[in-house]
């Protein structure tokens, strides 16, 4: 799809929304680690566009705090890449400066084919007339133009319609990288690897094998202050629909037939239009309370809240596949805030040994902890060393930081920026697949945000959620059992939860 021509050199890249908070501690300083590793170009020119008034060097104090790993000759070397533009985001007054921004670099490099990249570091409610005032103003005519727009890529799936359609106009699809920060995120990108490049895994990765999946995101604050923003979002919208689905597509998936971006996503939606609408009456869902010793806020104690709201912080959601490969596994996605740890992880549990010669033995499980401390493990049964005829739990373990300590890891905003700089769509969300995913989940938002909606279960602040969790778990087939309470992950890791 479109000009497979990469562009290294004489790149302009403009950051509209530059003064704000996802700018300074994550657009600028994914360029700026790209930059330092020689992965973006010094002739790159950067352009900071945001309605505020800002000196150069006011921009540089609100970005340099968020610079990691880099000299001072680095740190120098970025900022004189960088200029800023003041401007309304609806009038031209601002595009028209920016454009001389442009073509001033571009005469000067004597480019005749320029590659614009515009970055929407930018809350939806001005996406459109940005987008306008780019194709009008700025547009790359006989060039490259390349726009990464910022989730919520809508609400539901009136307003994703709705959204695409404003901008089917303006851009084609493969102009437009949607972009979802996990599918950078390392252990993410090497889930397909994981499955389809490892024989032993890959035979097993089917309903044969598994007898239940967990996708799990845990964060151990609540809130804090932005109840006002969250109470019109919600778990699911906030992490689910989006970045676990994400997850889910990649590990349930059927191998692509190459690793061209167009078949990954490809896979992607076809598993996608396999998913069974979701059972209301399968569903967990709750919101925060006052923590047990009192010291922390309920989530109706914040201000901003409605006392009376029935906002979600807390669910559990059953995904039923319809194809030959997962029919009947169940796949637990579940997400909250106010919980016991911080940490995203994937857990495959694998069906029980046949009986015999062996009772009451743990079931393997193969688990991707995706944060804090990227790891991939398979917790298995082993003979306990010595005279002892018991078995016990132990592990086949890859953690990063221990294995790749010499390596560089970049983090997810760098890995997207450089894909999205050389035309690469595979870890970036396609038209028809954001239809798909909306299709599925809006009639359940519909659902627990209607007249009807039903009452969150309440758990306290701090702990692993609504005390009906274990046993909602227990009845999608995910075992937990004595013998693996015996097994002890090392203390310098993460906590090994398998509840």
């Amino acid at each position: 799809m479109g000009s497979q021509i990469k562009f290294e050199k004489n790149t302009i890249i403009t950051v509209f929304g530059a003064s704000g908070d996802l700018a300074k501690k994550k657009t600028f300083p994914a360029l700026f680690g790209l930059f330092r590793e020689g992965y973006l170009d010094p002739s790159t020119k950067i352009i900071g566009y945001a309605r505020s008034h800002l000196s150069k060097e006011d921009l540089r104090s609100r970005i340099e705090p968020h610079l990691k790993n880099g000299s001072e000759k680095q740190i120098t070397d970025f900022f004189n890449m960088i200029s800023y533009v003041a401007g309304a985001y609806d009038t031209d007054e601002g595009y028209i400066e920016l454009r001389k921004h442009m073509e001033e670099f571009e005469a000067a490099k004597c480019i005749t084919q320029p590659h614009r990249l515009f970055y929407f570091a930018l809350p939806p409610s001005v996406f459109l007339s940005v987008a306008r005032q780019i194709k009008s103003l700025v547009y790359a005519e006989n060039g490259i133009t390349r726009v990464i727009v910022e989730k919520p890529f809508g609400r539901d799936l009136e307003s994703a319609r709705k959204l695409q359609a404003d901008l089917a106009p303006l851009f084609k699809e493969e102009e437009i990288y949607r972009i979802d920060h996990y599918l950078g995120k390392e252990l993410v990108k090497n889930i397909l690897v994981l499955r389809f490049g490892n024989t032993f895994l890959n035979s097993t990765w089917n309903k044969d094998s598994i007898q239940s999946i967990q996708i799990s995101f845990k964060e151990p604050f609540g809130t804090e202050g932005r109840g006002g923003y969250f109470d019109n979002v919600g778990i699911i919208r906030d992490v689910m629909q989006n970045h676990l689905l994400q997850v889910l597509t990649l590990l349930t998936m059927e191998r692509p037939t190459s690793f061209d971006p167009e078949a990954v996503r490809d896979e992607k939606v076809k598993v996608l239009k396999c998913m069974a609408p979701f059972d209301k009456k399968d569903i967990l869902i709750g919101q925060y309370d006052k923590s047990e010793d009192g010291t922390k806020p309920s989530y109706l104690d914040d201000d901003t809240v409605d006392p009376k709201s029935k906002c979600i912080t807390f669910a559990a959601i059953n995904f039923q596949i319809q194809n030959e490969r997962w029919e009947g596994v169940p796949i637990i996605m579940r997400a909250g805030k106010a919980l016991n740890e911080g940490k995203v992880d994937i857990r495959l549990q694998f069906k029980s040994v046949a009986s015999g010669v062996f009772t009451d033995i743990p079931n393997n499980e193969l688990i991707i902890r995706i944060q804090p401390d990227p790891a991939v493990y398979i917790k298995f049964n082993a003979k306990t060393p010595g005279l002892s005829k018991q078995t016990q739990v132990t592990d086949l373990d890859l953690t990063y930081s221990t294995r790749y300590k010499d390596f560089w890891i970049p983090e997810a905003y760098e890995v997207l920026i450089r894909d999205a700089l050389q035309g690469d769509h595979s870890n970036f969300v396609r038209a028809d697949e954001l239809d798909v995913s909306w299709g599925l989940f809006t009639p359940l938002l519909n659902y627990l945000e209607g007249p009807n909606a039903p009452q969150p279960e309440l758990y306290p602040y701090g702990s692993r959620g609504p005390k009906e969790l274990k046993e909602y778990l227990a009845k999608h087939k995910y075992c937990i059992d004595e013998a693996r309470k015996n097994y002890t992950w090392p203390v310098t890791k993460p906590t090994d939860e398998n509840e």
